[in-house]
């Protein structure tokens, strides 16, 4: 199957075209965002999703946002807060504010100049990608016996949540292509089952086995031996290696420690931020209790009940057997600072 693009430029509008998550798998639909302020409610509303993709949208919105002030006549101060507004969108992934950034220096030559930015950027994305999943085929085969592979998955990262091929899900397609993967767990996922909903649609359209697993079924099946690795991808890692990724992923490093099965991060070297130190310096997005106490329109829990629902945890770099980006593989039970990772990464735009 051939997955939709997740993102695209349309100069009709001109628009910024999302593939719109929400709705898989039951239909393939999209959303234009004619202006900022539709691109930004589409983002918190997950219609696009994953710390790559965002980083490609952040620098689309930049040329967005110029096209839009070039049609309203705003002045530089509206401009710049509405970019400031994007920037922001999603507190814990640092890739949307990262993307933002990388075109801002264009910003003064115009309209032009930050499009073909954002496109060398969403290029290198899909490079980097592929790269990091050959990197991460290779660490994982050197240290894992058998002939196949039985791998673990929480949220998604494949497609949907990059550019194109995926970041901890491009792992698995590379494993895949080379005909040594085994069996696939995707957790579900919670909140917004995107495990259930999207990994496994992706995992269905490239005719890979696999298995949907509740997240509170994660742990058992690694401690009972079914798992020889679990690979998950980063919204943002601290300078020491400390990891931010959809809740639940914690849990999974936890139980992987006990169990000795490694633990694998994916993700590209433009999810490291070097401005926080540790992971108690990451901002936990809170996303809205009806997520918890509805499943569509039907009410789960009592009238007057409270959720708390994190989107995000912090697994503690100790944790982590391995990091994993276009740049190499780092280990980060074996230093103390993962920052040459952002210094041997090339400029995209």
């Amino acid at each position: 199957m051939t997955l939709p693009r997740t993102l695209d430029w349309r100069p009709e509008g001109p628009s910024v075209r999302l593939l719109d998550q929400t709705r898989l798998p039951v239909a393939i639909a999209f959303v234009d965002c004619l202006t900022v302020a539709e691109l930004i409610d589409a983002i918190r509303r997950l219609v696009v999703r994953g710390a790559p993709a965002l980083g490609a949208v952040g620098a689309l919105g930049v040329a967005l946002a110029i096209a839009e002030s070039e049609r309203e006549g705003w002045s530089p101060a509206h401009l710049a807060d509405t970019i400031a507004a994007l920037r922001s969108a999603r507190p814990t992934a640092v890739n949307l504010a990262w993307g933002v950034d990388e075109v801002l220096p264009l910003l003064p030559a115009g309209l032009p100049a930050v499009l073909a930015g954002a496109r060398r950027l969403i290029a290198a994305d899909e490079a980097a990608n592929r790269l990091l999943a050959e990197r991460g085929t290779e660490w994982i085969l050197d240290r894992v016996r058998g002939e196949r592979v039985n791998v673990l998955t929480h949220c998604n990262t494949g497609s949907l949540a990059t550019t194109a091929w995926g970041t901890a899900l491009g792992i698995v397609r590379t494993l895949s292509t080379r005909g040594r993967l085994g069996l696939v767990y995707a957790d579900e996922t919670r909140p917004l089952l995107q495990g259930s909903r999207l990994t496994a649609w992706e995992l269905a359209g490239e005719g890979i086995d696999y298995r949907i697993q509740v997240d509170g079924a994660a742990a058992s099946t690694i401690a009972r031996g079914l798992v020889d690795v679990a690979i998950i991808g980063a919204d943002r890692i601290a300078r020491n290696g400390d990891t931010a990724n959809k809740i639940g992923s914690l849990a999974v490093a936890l139980a992987c420690a006990d169990a000795g099965v490694p633990f694998i991060v994916a993700a590209p070297a433009s999810t490291l931020d070097l401005t926080t130190a540790t992971g108690d310096g990451i901002t936990i997005e809170q996303r809205p209790e009806a997520e918890v106490l509805h499943w569509g329109d039907a009410v789960v829990a009592p009238p007057g009940a409270r959720a708390f629902n994190p989107a995000f945890d912090v697994t503690p770099a100790r944790l982590i057997d391995a990091i994993v980006t276009e740049v190499g593989v780092v280990e980060p039970r074996l230093i103390a600072d993962v920052s040459a990772i952002a210094a041997a990464t090339p400029a995209r735009v």
